[in-house]
């Protein structure tokens, strides 16, 4: 489904509002520049029609023009439109200038003005008309201007020109100012958006609602408190993960030390197989309330704000725990080596011994009789390996997702393990900004789990 966006939404609105708004704009611009030139050019016709009026003589009722052709050519002079003119007495009678244009005088006023536009010649033409009193008993002479449309034409298109021009220069700003002043409103979203994608159960940090607008405070507040109280529960959750895995441990612990102390001891021969199965499930549930301290250690860390970290050299980790994986490898029948090269990492050394021992532990149950056990660390330029690899029989490819699934065991697996030793290595991992995967070439016997940790920038 696609959501929403605001910036979009605002963009629309503005460029619906541009398409009505300029427009009309470009319509006022178009007419207030026209409208003027038109009448002057008009205003031309009608000066043109008073100097006509002027050289009339009205002797005792006989109306004539006395103009010579010099005159005429003067009033028709122009240097782009061509210009006519007729002059006819009250009784229609051509008195200068041009017939067909007298033939389309119309029934003029005395003294009023018409302007209209005919075609003459061909070509079309705009024609003041003047009705002029002249004779005795009021009688009207009718006065025609004609021109061609030369400077009209061009006076539109200079006006249309215009017009875009104006309407150009006030949309272009407009947008350009609406366009920064949106990102700049929305900025502030922007950036609690960023931070709201970074939550996660590992980062419930309030967000900072003095950066976003008054608006969106309120939504900000209320998420704020919903995060609160998403972490008071992980904390009330973790804290009660923690409090009964330290309590299961102490019955545990009893279990499995009297169960030893049974199988050590003289019993009937019939009841070895159930000691054996006490034994194995004392085993089991100890170790499953250790992993679970383990779990509650590290997601209470993550919730931490800045979890302190410090700089660890994974070469001496895995040498100082190297004793207590020892005894239970030569137990097992194993051969635990260590091909350890400087392997420095910023981290936490409970967790990271933690995460060691998850994965020498998981390699000592599942590797079998008589299999070899590698523990590496090395520096890869930006990378940081670790590394615990057996040559045991290995995992099947399609199980390997399921192997990082909490309490998810691959079928037919042995030991007391309980499916978190994977992803406790998984969780610690991701909170150093490592990444765990399982690292086994296609047709390879055995298996091996690669973590890959940034290397620390040298001090400087």
């Amino acid at each position: 489904m696609t959501r929403r966006s605001l910036k979009r939404t605002f963009l629309l609105w503005l460029a619906l509002s541009l398409a009505v708004l300029v427009p009309l704009a470009a319509a006022g611009i178009y007419g207030l520049v026209l409208t003027p030139a038109l009448d002057s050019l008009d205003r031309a016709l009608t000066d043109t029609t008073v100097a006509l009026s002027y050289i009339l003589e009205d002797n005792q009722g006989q109306v004539s023009l006395p103009i010579s052709e010099q005159t005429a050519q003067a009033l028709r002079a122009d240097l782009i439109d061509e210009t006519v003119f007729s002059v006819t007495s009250p009784a229609g009678q051509l008195l200068g200038g041009s017939a067909e244009l007298a033939a389309l005088a119309p029934a003029t006023p005395s003294g009023q003005w018409l302007f209209f536009e005919r075609t003459l010649h061909d070509k079309p033409m705009r024609i003041a008309a003047y009705g002029h009193p002249c004779g005795s008993d009021g009688d009207i002479c009718t006065i025609l201007v004609a021109e061609t449309m030369g400077k009209r034409d061009a006076a539109v298109r200079a006006a249309l020109l215009g017009a875009l021009l104006g309407a150009l220069a006030l949309a272009l700003p407009l947008a350009t100012l609406a366009l920064l002043a949106i990102n700049r409103v929305l900025r502030p979203l922007q950036h609690t958006a960023d931070e709201m994608g970074r939550l996660s159960v590992r980062n419930l940090t309030p967000i900072d609602a003095g950066s976003v607008p008054s608006e969106v405070a309120g939504f900000v507040q209320a998420l704020n408190a919903l995060l609160a109280r998403l972490q008071q529960a992980a904390g009330a959750q973790h804290a009660f993960v923690a409090n009964a895995a330290h309590q299961l441990r102490t019955p545990w612990a009893i279990v499995r030390v009297e169960a030893s102390e049974l199988l050590a001891s003289e019993h009937p021969p019939p009841m070895q197989p159930a000691l054996e199965r006490l034994h194995l499930a004392a085993e089991r549930g100890s170790r499953l309330a250790q992993q679970l301290l383990s779990l509650a250690r590290t997601e209470s860390t993550a919730l931490e704000a800045r979890p302190p970290a410090e700089l660890i050299d994974l070469r001496q980790l895995a040498a100082a725990s190297a004793d207590q994986w020892l005894h239970p490898a030569l137990q097992a029948g194993q051969d635990l080596g260590f091909d350890l090269a400087p392997a420095q990492v910023h981290g936490h050394p409970v967790l990271l011994d933690e995460l060691i021992g998850n994965l020498v532990h998981n390699a000592i149950v599942h590797a079998g009789q008589g299999a070899r056990i590698t523990v590496r660390t090395r520096t890869e330029g930006p990378v940081t390996l670790l590394a615990v690899e057996d040559d045991g029989p290995g995992v099947p490819a399609a199980e390997h997702e399921q192997l990082w699934q909490r309490f998810r065991r691959r079928d037919g697996a042995s030991g007391t393990g309980s499916g978190l030793g994977l992803p406790i290595v998984a969780d610690i991992a991701r909170l150093h900004g490592a990444t765990a995967e399982i690292d086994k070439q296609p047709g390879a016997k055995g298996f091996c789990v690669r973590i890959s940790f940034p290397t620390p920038a040298p001090a400087d």
